[in-house]
């Protein structure tokens, strides 16, 4: 399955027992959806890229602005007024040829966002916003998706992997359509590595998924404090009477 370039690109990845060859072999044959080109995105992209995951669907229907490069690290000087989809295309595509990018320039909702999630691996929630990120969950439930979901703002982020298993809790066990607590970076400002450190968690654990190396963070809520360098795990247990997922 792999190339005799592709087995020196891959190399450290190859030596892993727990990745081997196989493993890598099932990362290039993977699908994977990126919901979001910005803080969390950027480094998710670059690191599945990299990885050598074999389709990379990426969405995000915003254009690249001066204030997202503090964080965007997916994007340059060059890509301002661009479409975030189509700059994050250019910088994976000389990161990495052997991956196909397919870019969505538009807001993924109703049956488009239906048809792409079934036809993925897995789904990777950077999104901005708790409607879409309902939507998304939902979605991922019905095709029976695993969804990796971020989030971060201020100084402080967290991380969960949902819909894992059929016992799996989902994204609204854990949070409610009617919060109101819908804040993001334009009104609150994030910490620059903070996002980086969560999108990087984030494209783990879509490899750790894919491959099958390790124990997934599933139904496990990670939460990261930068100014106190806390890391603290929760268990999110599955609501028996969630209207999306029991």
């Amino acid at each position: 399955m792999l190339t005799e370039q592709e087995l020196i690109h891959y190399s450290r990845h190859i030596i892993l027992p727990k990745i081997d060859e196989e493993g890598q072999a099932r990362i290039k044959q993977s699908k994977v959806l990126i919901i979001g080109m910005g803080g969390l995105g950027s480094p998710v992209a670059l690191y599945l890229a990299a990885a050598g995951v074999g389709h990379l669907y990426i969405a995000d229907h915003d254009k690249v602005e001066r204030s997202n490069l503090q964080r965007q690290i997916i994007h340059t000087l060059n890509s301002l007024n661009q479409t975030k989809v189509d700059s994050a295309k250019s910088t994976i595509e000389h990161l990495n040829p052997w991956v196909q990018v397919t870019c969505i320039a538009d807001k993924l909702e109703g049956e488009q966002l239906e048809s792409m999630i079934a036809k993925v691996d897995v789904v990777i929630d950077c999104c901005d916003n708790f409607a879409t990120r309902f939507a998304v969950n939902r979605a991922s439930v019905k095709h029976a998706k695993p969804l990796v979901s971020g989030a971060a703002i201020r100084f402080e982020g967290q991380v969960a992997v949902f819909n894992y298993n059929e016992l799996s809790p989902c994204y609204q066990c854990l949070y409610q359509p009617d919060i109101q607590l819908d804040e993001n970076c334009f009104d609150q400002g994030v910490l620059s590595p903070v996002v980086g450190t969560i999108g990087t968690l984030q494209a783990t654990e879509a490899l750790k998924i894919i491959s099958g190396a390790g124990q997934v963070a599933d139904g496990q809520l990670l939460v990261y404090d930068a100014l106190s360098f806390d890391f603290r795990k929760m268990k999110v247990a599955k609501d028996i009477s969630c209207p999306v997922c029991s």
